[in-house]
């Protein structure tokens, strides 16, 4: 029969931790998810014992790979039975293990009244501080086993959890201090504020038994402590490598202090501007709309047109950037002018803003330019997010620029992303980038509307 156990190193000292409180990870990769599924397991025999392991929504406990599947793997070799319904697995002795999600702030009020003995959250960075700490008050039971919270994360420095763990940190490097991870601290909440200590009892001293301490750690982990991951999935690494650099930053370097700033997702210095590109292009000419026409006393967004193109080496070529602030009329007449101009075999893409206004908008400039092959992507997400992919082609060298005097006006707006006060230019980069990976199939047009004759109608965007 097999032996079920932890790695060695981290993982080991996570599941060996007598911490009230014990947070792991701090990077992608170093066998998180399974710790947090394993612990539970040393109680089952238990039949007073239940746990609860919580993500942030129900699509991340679901989804393939997450908590669900990977709890397939684990629980029934152990007598486990699964509910799928109530997302729960009950063992042969009566102990429960249950995933359970906390999607708004307040739906921490369904659990009053709970008492749940070990409590966990995979990935802390995206429960807020309130959730977490009202939590700990439902973290009790009397099964005969002490309570206690366990948690997974991955860096984010904007987040409460930053804050919480700061003297596992370096604060110059933004790494974790090798010498403290495991090392046990005491905190106690009074007043919404976290008070520390090197022992209980000085908590005690100053505040009184009534204050009840709890012990914390916070154990670092990254990939390369997981041997079993990167023996079986070797091309896990070259994914981490290939991220753009703040994400590569925390999701393998485990950096805290690493967040979004002018220089880290775009140097002129990683492109190559060649005086011509190939004639076998996949092309597209992706536009962020904007419709405001600048005077002396405004300053509106750009409308920026990326046309980029797709070799069959795979690399990338910007070829032309056109950029205008005006109004809605002359914007069009733009699009228009321009497709004209790059020929039929040059789809144009378009965002979609939510809504049906959005719908409405894309449907309306898509009549414009019927005969072309026009493309459309929902806008959402956090824009350095959609930057990401074509952030990473050009420090790996795969972006190359079409020599024109248009090229230190886009060279200017990348470098200033996401610190400046307008990221059209990236914005329609990332869109044109990502409609060429998608390979999205053209817009499809009802013949009734083109016969209605709505062709150029209006001046709205």
């Amino acid at each position: 029969m097999a032996v079920i156990k932890p790695q060695p190193g981290p993982q080991e000292a996570f599941l060996s931790t007598s911490a009230d409180i014990a947070i792991y990870g701090g990077a992608a990769g170093g066998g998180k998810t399974w710790g947090l599924e394993f612990e539970p397991l040393r109680h089952i025999g238990n039949p007073g014992f239940n746990a609860v392991i919580f993500r942030r929504n129900a699509i991340q406990v679901l989804s393939p790979g997450g908590l669900w599947d990977e709890s397939l793997k684990l629980y029934p070799g152990l007598g486990g039975q699964p509910k799928e319904y109530r997302m729960e697995w009950i063992f042969p002795s009566g102990a429960r293990v249950k995933f359970a999600h906390l999607d708004r702030e307040v739906s921490v009020l369904d659990w009053q009244g709970s008492q749940i003995t070990f409590i966990a959250f995979d990935e802390l960075t995206h429960f807020t501080r309130g959730q977490f700490f009202y939590m700990l008050s439902r973290n009790r039971g009397l099964c005969g086993i002490k309570p206690y919270v366990r948690a997974t994360c991955n860096p984010d420095s904007d987040s409460w959890v930053a804050e919480f763990i700061s003297w596992w940190i370096d604060q110059e490097t933004g790494l974790a201090t090798p010498e403290r991870s495991g090392e046990i601290r005491w905190m106690v909440s009074l007043n919404d504020k976290v008070i520390w200590a090197d022992t209980a009892e000085e908590l005690v001293k100053t505040y009184g038994h009534e204050c009840q301490p709890k012990s914390v750690t916070f154990i670092a982990s990254s990939l390369y402590d997981n041997k079993i991951l990167m023996e079986a999935d070797p091309g896990y690494l070259a994914n981490l490598k290939a991220l753009p650099r703040v994400d590569r930053e925390r999701l393998l370097g485990g950096n805290w202090k690493i967040r979004p700033a002018a220089g880290l997702y775009f140097q002129r210095s990683w492109c190559q501007v060649v005086d011509a590109a190939p004639v076998d292009l996949q092309t597209i000419r992706y536009w962020d709309l904007a419709a405001t026409k600048k005077t002396e006393t405004n300053n509106p967004d750009f409308t920026v047109g990326i046309k980029m193109g797709k070799a069959v080496d795979g690399r990338f070529y910007v070829l032309h950037c056109e950029s205008m602030r005006e109004g809605p009329h002359h914007v069009r007449q733009a699009i228009r002018n321009l497709a004209e101009q790059d020929g039929k075999t040059v789809a144009v893409g378009l965002p979609q803003d939510p809504g049906q206004a959005g719908k409405s908008q894309v449907q309306d400039l898509a009549l414009m330019l019927h005969g072309w092959p026009v493309k459309s992507r929902p806008e959402g997400g956090e824009k350095p997010t959609r930057f990401g992919p074509f952030s990473a082609q050009c420090e790996a060298g795969n972006v190359f620029f079409l020599r024109a005097p248009w090229n230190n006006e886009l060279f200017n707006a990348l470098e200033a992303f996401p610190e400046a006060a307008h990221d059209d230019h990236a914005d329609a980069c990332s869109g044109a980038y990502n409609l060429l990976i998608e390979k999205r199939p053209p817009l499809s047009i009802n013949p009734a509307i083109l016969r209605r004759g709505f062709m150029g109608r209006g001046a709205r965007l």
